[in-house]
């Protein structure tokens, strides 16, 4: 294997996981009709990854392609939005991943065709080789750890490292198709070492059966930050020894909700690095999910930073009364 470049030197955020080539229906009709299809790329680290450096927070996505066209595009389109992608490692042997959505609709079923991929192949040696220097958060996600053995004892050595100077990230992204041979009981343990994680309410409730945020608190009670999304309802944030804090989630016209979540997690790790208090973090989070749940992409183009402030530092009546639609912003 060699890498794409020097390293991530520079980087406030590394996200650590598989990105693929995307083929989405060009056409209507069932996947064994479709015979155009577009090629796009996605994954959920590199999502996270791209959203930040497209909202000014230096970032860098570490993985590994094949050396192969969808690898190329891969690095491109993750480059192209000003990420730092040479921690990537590019592999002469094994493929680039890819999945097939069947359907334009939101919500369609997705294919994978990643195992034996290059980023399946990835292992704790991949830290060897970054420079860590000035890197505030490892954002990882639970992903990787089904990838394969290499791949989880990679999750372990990321929670291994020594927090001198950087905090561990870890969002749960349950993909039940990923955990048909494996142990998804893992997950407990990586999330559980981690600084801050997120959980989507229906992952925690289908993983570990817990309802509430409380009782998901329950499940992990080391993370000194649990971040709790609650779909269109809201969010709630959980700190030792602080109040439960929690804010609603923008009214929005769902056009497709992939790659929500991940725009989600930089909306709010972006504004946790700028000092942000607990509410205003979780309404910047709405903020640029709201963006990507408003496109068919997986990463969307980020509102004018005007925008952005005069949307989060609204009063609470204010922001419950605010709709994000076909029409735009405004109150519904």
């Amino acid at each position: 294997m060699r890498d794409s470049g020097d390293g991530v030197s520079g980087a406030r955020v590394v996200c650590l996981g598989e990105s693929m080539a995307v083929f989405v229906p060009a056409e209507a009709g069932p996947a064994e009709g479709v015979t155009a299809w577009t090629r796009t790329v996605g994954g959920a680290e590199s999502n996270v990854a791209s959203t930040l450096a497209r909202i000014g927070v230096p970032s860098a996505w570490v993985s590994a392609v094949g050396d192969d066209p969808f690898g190329r595009a891969v690095l491109a389109a993750v480059g192209s939005a000003g990420v730092d992608v040479s921690g990537v490692v590019v592999d002469p042997t094994r493929p680039t991943g890819l999945y097939v959505k069947e359907s334009d609709a939101a919500g369609s079923p997705v294919r994978y065709y990643r195992r034996g991929s290059a980023a399946s192949a990835m292992g704790p040696d991949l830290l060897e080789r970054l420079d860590l220097t000035g890197v505030e958060v490892i954002h990882v996600s639970g992903i990787t750890a089904a990838l394969s053995p290499d791949c989880l004892a990679l999750l372990r050595a990321v929670m291994d490292l020594p927090r001198t100077g950087h905090k561990v990230s870890f969002d749960l992204n349950w993909r039940p198709a990923l955990w048909a041979d494996a142990d998804p009981a893992v997950l407990r343990e990586l999330a559980d070492r981690a600084d801050t994680v997120l959980v989507g309410a229906d992952e925690a409730e289908t993983v570990w059966g817990a309802t509430t945020p409380a009782q998901v608190r329950a499940v992990l009670p080391n993370p000194g930050t649990l971040v709790v999304k609650q779909g269109a309802v809201g969010a709630t944030l959980l700190r030792h020894d602080r109040p439960e804090v929690f804010e609603p989630a923008l009214a929005v016209e769902v056009v497709e909700p992939v790659g929500a979540g991940d725009a989600f997690a930089a909306g709010y790790l972006a504004a946790t690095l700028d000092g942000a208090a607990p509410s205003r973090a979780l309404r910047c989070g709405h903020v640029r999910a709201a963006t990507v749940l408003r496109t068919h992409h997986d990463v969307a183009d980020p509102v004018p930073a005007d925008v952005l402030e005069r949307l989060v530092d609204v009063d609470a009546a204010t922001w419950a009364a605010t709709a994000w639609t076909g029409a735009g912003v405004g109150a519904r």
